[in-house]
């Protein structure tokens, strides 16, 4: 089982990044004896760290997935990643308490980067690889019930709310719809776990009888450990990083910044997801690489928008979901599209090739608001 003994930086980009964050928590008295050519040298060896740690992350978490099998291996690497994306909007709360539009450009951007780029190109590549691609219709269908379900009810609904001024939700009405996430999320673990685990394997691989041997139960608790330690590395990190990035984009005058620091911060995400992803699209597993990229992003919206409405309304920060009309326009197209190319249960390059060009435009629209 590859990555079952682990690689040396899987092992030394947690326990830096654990180092660092000590080394911030003493306060920031010993940057003033930093020379000023070199004052933002420390966050920029923090930044390697965290990406570091996310991807030890995918090595240990994909251990342990190989232990617990499919479906619940890719829920390990979609909680993991899951975790990580909230301490990063935390922080970008935290930082940015007087701009309330960051966690919305943050899950709005992890929306598009995942079912136009990441689909797109798992598309893509398994299509020139393999012809077409197989995969379970009820298990698409299922997740894009779910995706579409809580992205209009979190990013399209408060643009036509009238209890609260501009496109935000009132109190009630955010843990309203919070609630009603967390409900619908855990129901749909529940199907994909419990009730309709077939809906989730992958068709083919099933049918091969293909099983991968599954690490020992002391590398497994050793991933658990390496696993924990990087998530809590980002997780401090994150506090450091996040501001920096941000104080950085606003001293290079960069245009619709919010936006921009927000797809950085997605793609930084949901990297090991889409590694994962585009690996097993490769092998023409394509049920599992949409598991992984379309499990992220519904997990993105189901526990991520929760928390941070949570975290929000205890430090009294107030906080904007809902999407401008370009935006909300290139999250409808997104969804009709996914409806499409996931209906017939086959998938071709064109298919791929259709998403790809949607998240052209919405990086295009990036630079050029």
């Amino acid at each position: 089982m590859s990555g079952t003994r682990g690689s040396l930086g899987a092992t030394v980009f947690p326990a830096l990044a654990l180092l660092t964050a000590a080394v911030f928590s003493f306060g920031e008295d010993w940057l003033l004896l930093i020379p000023p050519g070199l004052m933002y040298a420390p966050y920029v060896v923090a930044a390697i760290l965290v990406i570091g740690s996310v991807f030890a992350t995918l090595e240990h978490a994909e251990v342990v997935g190989a232990r617990v099998g499919e479906p619940y291996g890719t829920l390990v690497l979609t909680i993991a990643v899951t975790i990580i994306e909230v301490a990063i909007m935390a922080s970008m709360i935290e930082h940015g308490a007087d701009d309330p539009t960051e966690a919305r450009e943050a899950v709005f951007s992890a929306i598009m980067i995942v079912c136009n780029g990441l689909v797109g190109l798992c598309l893509l590549l398994g299509g020139f690889r393999h012809g077409e691609q197989e995969l379970q219709q009820m298990g698409a269908s299922a997740y894009l019930a779910v995706l579409i379900a809580l992205s209009v009810l979190t990013l399209i609904l408060p643009d036509y709310t009238i209890s609260s001024s501009g496109p935000t939700l009132t109190h009630s009405q955010l843990y309203f719809i919070s609630t009603l996430s967390v409900v619908l999320y855990g129901a749909f673990l529940f199907i994909q776990t419990v009730r309709h685990r077939s809906y989730f394997l992958d068709a083919r691989t099933a049918a091969l009888g293909h099983r991968e041997s599954r690490p020992s139960v002391r590398s497994t608790s050793m991933a658990m450990l390496g696993l924990c330690a990087s998530l809590l590395g980002v997780t401090i990190l994150a506090e450091q990083v996040v501001p920096a990035m941000e104080d950085g984009l606003a001293f290079l005058g960069v245009k619709n910044s919010n936006a921009v620091a927000g797809a950085a911060l997605a793609t930084l995400v949901l990297l090991p997801e889409s590694l994962n992803s585009i690996r097993a699209a490769a092998r023409n597993a394509l049920q599992t690489a949409l598991n992984g990229a379309l499990g992220s992003v519904v997990a993105t919206i189901g526990l991520t928008v929760p928390a941070i409405s949570v975290l929000a309304a205890i430090k009294g920060h107030d906080i904007v979901f809902g999407l401008e009309k370009r935006d909300s326009v290139m999250l409808m197209l997104t969804l009709m599209l996914s409806i499409v190319s996931f209906g017939a249960g086959r998938t071709n390059v064109l298919t791929g090739l259709v998403h790809l060009v949607v998240f052209a435009t919405y990086a295009f629209l990036l630079i050029v608001p």
